[in-house]
């Protein structure tokens, strides 16, 4: 596959799109190669010198979805600066990446169709998923210890994580009634996680 650097990427992007679709319309299972293939407008070959596998693919298609849907999100991350309370802060956060799952990122569409799957040898892309589901609620957990009062990260040491598995759970629920409710109110939905998490930490205080 002789091409240049600009148009091997080209073609990398196609195979991706394409496989997402498949996937959406056919499920991970119903997303052959043949099928991908034929979409794409790319001979199997192309596949096959980008990625090893239908796996390998579709674990590609995760991580690049979800570094583009990161790449426009606010960060989980405080300035010594900022004013703001941890429901003041949250709330402005999940206001924006909440509303931004009504379109169905590939990566938690796909993603969740591999978590409701079970295998003796996991594929790839749900490894990958899970790593990442646990890591963002690491990266969460940190965010709101940020905010605990004096000592009670030691007192109670798996609080935030916790707490950060409950947002990354809300979420997921909110991608989910997104999906099944064209009239679903996404700051609604908001204001109650950042209630659950102030009612949380306050009973620890």
């Amino acid at each position: 596959m002789a091409q240049g650097g600009e148009e091997q990427e080209a073609s990398r992007l196609r195979i991706l799109r394409a496989a997402a679709e498949i996937a959406a319309e056919a499920g991970y299972e119903g997303a052959s190669i043949s099928k991908i293939t034929k979409r794409s407008g790319l001979p199997a070959s192309s596949v096959y010198w980008f990625f090893k596998d239908k796996d390998q693919l579709m674990a590609e298609v995760i991580r690049h979805s979800l570094a583009d849907w990161l790449a426009v999100q606010p960060r989980w991350e405080r300035a010594e600066w900022d004013p703001r309370t941890l429901g003041e802060a949250l709330r402005g956060i999940l206001s924006r990446s909440i509303k931004s799952l009504v379109d169905a990122p590939d990566f938690l569409r796909i993603g969740h169709m591999l978590l409701l799957q079970t295998r003796d040898v996991e594929p790839e892309a749900r490894q990958y998923f899970v790593r990442v589901r646990a890591d963002i609620e690491v990266e969460m957990g940190a965010w709101i210890a940020s905010y605990f009062p004096p000592g009670l990260a030691q007192s109670c040491p798996h609080l935030a994580v916790d707490l950060g598995r409950v947002i990354v759970a809300a979420t997921d629920g909110a991608f989910l009634a997104g999906q099944a409710d064209v009239g679903y109110e996404t700051d609604d939905f908001v204001d109650v996680i950042v209630s659950t998490l102030e009612c949380a930490i306050a009973q620890y205080e």
